[in-house]
């Protein structure tokens, strides 16, 4: 990588942190009262849908969707998703517009102001926690019967090793899924990760393929049920990536 373009890189990726936090001040005041309650989190998910997408075209990203999930307005579900970069979330946020709560890992509450409204917004798991892990699931009753989907990125995390594109997916999201009844619908990112990776002099603007795929039904599934589940989410996440069909 030459110099010119190492410098265009890094303010480019200095750029990004700075777009998180324009729409968080600029919107400041509704997100206060948003997140002053459950009850407002319909309101609030506006707001972060608006925050995600000023993230996503500030950075030059341009989403490219093809949805044939044919999903309810009047259903919760489980969106599962690959998990690549931390443009993931913004991305998830601005494809899919059923009201849903991210289930994710406690560290990302430490990010100033982002950290602030992640933990008021979303389900926090501490994975060396077997406590947190059991109150994930009374949060995720909560929010369901207040009319909202789960999300949840199943890989537990962006993978270690670069070789893969998409290493196993822990049992949670399908534990989850099961018991609530929550159809699961599996969702494929095709650039995230060459976009905007966790690497710092990387990326670059372009478009964002997303699949998302018809649902898993759940319904009358029990725990033994849950490798089929899990094993058919990934098989579906994996062959589009393996065969993209945008």
């Amino acid at each position: 990588m030459s110099i010119l373009k190492a410098i265009v890189t890094a303010i480019w990726r200095i750029w990004f942190y700075i777009l998180m936090a324009l729409p968080i001040i600029v919107m400041l005041p509704f997100l206060i009262v948003f997140t002053s309650s459950e009850k407002f989190y319909p309101q609030f998910f506006v707001c972060a849908r608006i925050w995600a997408k000023c993230i996503l075209y500030g950075m030059g990203f341009f989403p490219k969707k093809k949805d044939i999930s044919n999903l309810k307005d009047d259903q919760s579900y489980m969106f599962v998703a690959n998990h690549t970069s931390i443009i993931d979330i913004m991305l998830m946020l601005a494809v899919v517009d059923h009201p849903f709560v991210f289930v994710g890992k406690v560290e990302l509450s430490k990010i100033p102001l982002f950290g602030y409204f992640y933990r008021r917004t979303c389900i926090l798991v501490d994975r060396n926690s077997q406590k947190s892990r059991l109150q994930v699931f009374e949060s995720a009753q909560r929010r369901i019967n207040q009319g909202n989907s789960i999300c949840i990125f199943p890989e537990g995390g962006v993978p270690e090793d670069k070789s893969k594109i998409l290493t196993p997916f822990k049992d949670g999201a399908f534990r989850l899924a099961i018991d609530h009844e929550l159809a699961i619908v599996p969702i494929t990112f095709h650039d995230n990760k060459k976009r905007f990776s966790y690497t710092f002099f990387s990326g670059c603007p372009g478009k964002m393929r997303v699949k998302i795929d018809p649902i898993i039904p759940t319904v009358g599934k029990t725990q033994a049920d849950k490798r089929f589940l899990k094993d058919e989410a990934y098989k579906t996440i994996l062959h589009e990536l393996e065969n993209p069909s945008l």
